[in-house]
């Protein structure tokens, strides 16, 4: 005489916990790919704004605005204030949220506007904005 089970055995169950678990994973590297994506996408957006800004201040001025000089700048937070005071009137254009720091430096004739991660580590991601409007990004991005 055979029984008959109406349950689930231990492995059955180990294999269905294994495969939530790989796709809780992949669900949650993809995610974390798609927030970065759009911090960076939201970073650039505020880097035209910037650019914009930068031309009609030229147009007004007869000069841009600039943090350095020598093509290069480090950005901080209180570079990022400084372009909101000078080119916004102190608008809250550059988010926090975004987790990028901004900076403008001069480059020959025109300008570069460099955003960096705000975080540590020697792997962040850095664009920068140059004065005709090409995008570069580090190796990182």
């Amino acid at each position: 005489m055979t029984t008959k089970s109406s349950g689930f055995t231990l492995i059955e169950l180990m294999v269905v916990v294994a495969i939530i678990g790989i796709l809780s994973v992949a669900g949650v590297l993809s995610y974390s790919g798609y927030v970065s994506g759009t911090k960076q996408k939201s970073t650039e957006n505020t880097m035209m704004q910037i650019s914009l800004a930068e031309t009609e201040e030229y147009s007004n001025g007869g000069e841009y605005y600039v943090q350095a000089t020598g093509g290069s700048c480090t950005p901080s937070g209180t570079s990022s204030q400084e372009i909101e005071d000078s080119l916004f009137e102190s608008g809250d254009i550059i988010k926090e949220n975004n987790g990028y720091e901004i900076c403008v430096a001069e480059a020959g004739n025109s300008f570069v506007i460099i955003a960096e991660e705000d975080r540590s580590g020697a792997d962040k991601c850095t664009i920068e904005l140059s004065g005709n409007g090409t995008f570069t990004r580090s190796a990182f991005c």
